[in-house]
């Protein structure tokens, strides 16, 4: 198949050639006659001004780059820019060739003549340059490869003979391509700047030679590895001065075969030394390659290649060796370092290829951590190591910054798969939550030590690294600081769950409390270092934020659920009275920060105790101070904010404030009416009537806050807990609580029952709201509590007569009987004429417009069902009523009118 293939490659090399040079012929045609035009349109006195002129450029560009690729001078004849012809070739038009002189020697009028025949490539020219090169190139390396592998099957040579015809193939096809370069390669055509021919039969070459020698010391043994090594050695030493030579192009097509070597020739008992001897030397010649030249995706390629065989060693290996797998992730680190970040060049300040052997080299000892089958070979001390070097290195080289994070994330993934050993259960409000986390290690113990040994060489190193750069640099303090407080919080949170006393570990609460004043410390130190100092930067910001876990951590450690949610809410006073010494602004939001830890406490646990602990003692239990104390807690501490830094922290704790203030009134009244149960059964009407006269009564209190001290959150707060009561109202009172609808009973005290306490005393409460908030919130919000207060004051006036009919029990499906159905209509005839009356003498176009509503609906009630349902005397007495009410109205109206009408008439005094 490869034969095939191979044939078929050439037949189409071998195509494109003749179509080649009759595109090559039509070409210098084309150039004929324009230096036939040129000559002809400008006489002998341009042309040699024209000369003087190509003369001076050449002379100009040979002080600044004496010395010219052949691939440049392509480029140059040809017109085609580096984004043109791809990267590869971009890259290869700095390989140095010729000197100067002879270009010199070379320039002729022909040169000009031939650029304003330059066209754009086409695909044929592609085809019939790059591409038959390239091909060709990669057909002789394999051709050599595969030339020795069947001189192996069919017994035709022996190892001797086939690793010298595979060392002269190679040697052929490197000093081919050097002959070439010597004789002056130059590629004559446009677009084929990339297909640089020496280049390719260097890079072929090497690739034999790579394989050759790695077979004889792998396979047959013919080297010893001091031997192997020094061969191997020579051949990089050579690779790196042929890509210095031919560029780009030849670095990334060696690198490509000198790492495929090790796939193409295996052996039946591979040696890990032999696998990465041979990658340190391929990489360090590669690194040199990349760094002499600036060439940053060479080198990223190189470590990306140095770490995939790493990990698919670990992987796949039968038996690994710890310490060859150390060695390479060593000499990684080394040419990253020493070759790739050397001190005072570009690559120091921007680095990204290290972003690739950092995330390899962390992986490396992730696993060599975590994986139980490395931790009894000492995993866990060879991961430490790398880590230690990953730190050192991003310590002393500010561009490998990369190592820093990567190492960081590794530990903390480390240190998270050790927490979540075992199985956990965790009790939340809808149920208990359980589920299995990673297989236990024997090893474990010997895994928290070393997390130990990292927290606090993150501590140290962070902090040092973060006080050496936040004055010149702030944005690389900040990682360092970052990580310094992020891996210890990890590593003492890890060894707390798997290790400790999750109720109650007082040494672990102690290692807390040293992080949070270590922590403070380190934050204050940084910010005395900073420019200008104590503003509060990045890099301050994390060590205060990893104080604020770290106390909370530590409170958690220390207390039962009650007096940790407690002192946790009461945690957040601490930073506020902390503005009044410093103002720096993360002081603000690590108030928020203890926010969102106690309302997550509260979501989790809303007993603050449990549910079997929590007791029914009415209002004196848990739930008060629990609620109360962190709600008294961060009003403080939004008051104290308002008078230093204010800002939106302090919005939030005003916020937070009120909601813990609702929250305790309502789950006193939850926990009192239902008989200390707050975590099961619906609530009733009557506890769903004082929620709703809660959310009334924290309108108002919200409304006169704001007027008070005005704030956005206090207005908002006030416009949701309006809205809030409307939909109390509209789906709990007079849809799914209706005791019309749940024949719940209503009580047996005639006047305070149910009704009173859901119906009357709401619709008292938002007309209250309604005439407060006129000319405080906007039109709707007062009108929408009026229609409110008006819609509850019916229900209780109707669902008053239902009761005064049926008793206790009022559902709709036990009937009602003809009296009752007059009493309807008289009730709602009265009412809608106390309201006209109401409205007369208020004035209020709304009471009329409400009066006017409510009588219509007990007309369309008298002419629909009381005259279907209603006979004899109370049918006519609903008609009579009805009639004379309507009469009234209808005089009243006349009688206003006409009183209107003289008013007008009468003259001005």
């Amino acid at each position: 198949m490869i034969d095939g293939l191979i044939g078929i490659v050439a037949f189409i090399a071998l195509v494109v050639v003749v179509a080649r040079q009759n595109s090559r012929i039509g070409l210098l045609e084309r150039e004929i006659g324009a230096l036939r035009s040129f000559v002809l349109a400008n006489p002998p006195a341009a042309i040699a001004k024209a000369e003087d002129e190509a003369a001076a450029a050449e002379t100009v560009a040979a002080e600044v780059a004496p010395v010219e690729t052949p691939a440049a001078e392509a480029a140059a004849d040809t017109a085609e820019t580096p984004e043109q012809a791809g990267p590869w070739a971009a890259a290869a038009m700095s390989a140095p060739a010729e000197e100067q002189s002879a270009a010199d020697s070379r320039a002729e009028p022909d040169a000009v003549a031939v650029r304003p025949a330059a066209s754009t490539p086409d695909i044929e020219t592609a085809l019939g340059t790059r591409w038959a090169i390239w091909v060709g190139g990669l057909a002789l390396a394999l051709g050599g490869l595969f030339l020795v592998r069947y001189s192996i099957e069919a017994g035709i040579f022996g190892p001797g003979a086939r690793l010298t015809m595979a060392g002269l193939l190679g040697l052929l096809l490197a000093g081919g391509g050097e002959f070439v370069r010597r004789r002056g390669f130059k590629v004559p055509l446009e677009g084929a700047a990339g297909a640089y021919v020496p280049g390719v039969l260097t890079a072929a070459g090497a690739f034999t030679l790579f394989g050759a020698v790695y077979a004889a010391h792998g396979i047959y043994g013919f080297l010893g590895p001091a031997a192997a090594f020094l061969l191997l050695g020579v051949i990089g030493v050579a690779t790196i001065a042929a890509a210095l030579v031919h560029g780009q192009a030849l670095a990334g097509l060696g690198l490509l075969g000198s790492m495929m070597t090790p796939a193409l020739v295996s052996s039946q008992s591979p040696s890990a030394w032999t696998l990465f001897g041979y990658l340190a030397i391929v990489l360090v010649a590669n690194t040199a390659i990349a760094r002499l030249r600036n060439w940053d995706v060479l080198a990223a390629a190189g470590f990306a290649c140095t770490g995939l065989w790493t990990l698919a060693y670990l992987f796949d290996s039968p038996s690994v060796d710890m310490i060859a797998v150390v060695a390479i992730s060593v000499v990684t680190l080394g040419a990253l370092a020493l070759v790739w970040l050397r001190p005072g060049g570009e690559g120091d300040q921007a680095a990204w290829p290290a972003v690739v052997p950092a995330v390899f080299v962390a992986l490396t000892a992730a696993v060599l951590m975590s994986a139980p089958e490395y931790q009894v070979l000492g995993g866990a001390a060879y991961g430490s190591a790398l880590i230690f070097g990953m730190i050192v290195v991003a310590f002393y080289r500010p561009g490998a910054v990369s190592l820093l994070h990567a190492a960081g994330v590794a530990t903390v993934l480390v240190n998270v798969k050790l927490a979540l050993t075992g199985s956990f259960a965790l009790q939340l409000p809808g149920g208990d939550l359980s589920f299995e986390g990673f297989e236990a290690s024997p090893f474990a113990a010997v895994l928290g030590q070393a997390g130990l040994v990292l927290a606090v060489l993150f501590l140290v190193d962070g902090i040092w690294g973060a006080w050496r750069a936040i004055a010149s640099a702030p944005a690389r303090a900040a990682a360092w600081t970052g990580w310094a407080v992020l891996v210890p919080l990890v590593v003492l949170a890890s060894q707390w769950i798997a290790f400790g006393d999750l109720d109650r570990d007082l040494g672990y609460a102690l290692a807390a409390v040293i992080l949070t004043a270590a922590f403070v410390a380190c934050g204050e130190i940084l910010a005395r270092r900073e420019s200008p100092p104590l503003t509060g930067g990045l890099a301050v910001s994390f060590a205060f934020i990893g104080a604020c876990v770290a106390a909370v951590l530590a409170l958690h450690m220390s207390f039962g659920p009650l007096w940790t949610t407690v002192l946790t809410g009461a945690l957040a006073v601490v930073p506020a009275v902390a503005t009044r010494i410093r103002a720096y602004p993360v002081l603000g939001w690590l108030c928020v920060l203890v926010v969102v830890v106690v309302v997550g406490r509260i979501a989790v646990d809303p007993t603050i105790v449990g549910a079997s602990l929590l007791g029914r003692t009415p209002v004196f239990n848990a739930l008060l101070p629990g609620y109360l104390i962190p709600a008294l807690a961060f009003a403080f501490a939004a008051w104290q904010l308002s008078r230093t830094t204010d800002g939106r922290p302090r919005l939030v704790m005003e916020a937070a404030a009120v909601l813990l203030a609702l929250l305790t009134v309502a789950m006193l009244v939850r926990h009192a009416m239902n008989g200390g149960v707050i975590n099961s059964g619906a609530p009733t009407l009557a506890e769903q009537a004082v929620y709703t006269l809660i959310a009334l009564g924290a309108g108002a209190i919200l409304v006169a806050l704001d007027m008070r001290s005005p704030s956005s959150v206090l207005r908002i707060g006030s416009l949701v807990a309006g809205v809030a009561s409307a939909a109390f109202v509209a789906f709990q009172h007079f849809l799914f609580l209706n005791p019309l609808i749940t024949d719940e009973s209503t009580g047996r005290i005639p006047v305070f029952n149910l009704l009173f306490l859901a119906y009357l005393l709401p619709g008292i409460a938002a007309g209250a709201l309604a005439v407060y908030a006129r000319g405080r919130r906007p039109r709707w919000y007062s009108a929408m509590l009026g229609l409110l207060a008006a819609l509850l004051f019916f229900a209780y006036a109707t669902l008053s007569i239902r009761r005064l009919f049926q008793g206790e029990h009022i559902a709709y499906w036990t009937g009602m009987s003809q009296l009752e159905t007059y009493a309807y209509s008289a009730l709602w005839l009265v009412m809608g004429v106390g309201l006209l009356v109401a409205g007369v003498r208020r004035r209020s176009q709304v009471l009329r417009i409400a009066s006017a509503a409510l009588i219509a609906v007990a007309v369309a009630k008298v002419f629909i069902f009381d005259m279907s349902e209603l006979e004899g005397v109370l049918r006519a007495l609903s008609f009579i009523g009805l009639g004379a009410v309507l009469i009234g109205i209808g005089l009243f109206y006349q009688k206003l009118l006409a009183r209107s009408a003289s008013a007008e008439r009468a003259p001005d005094p």
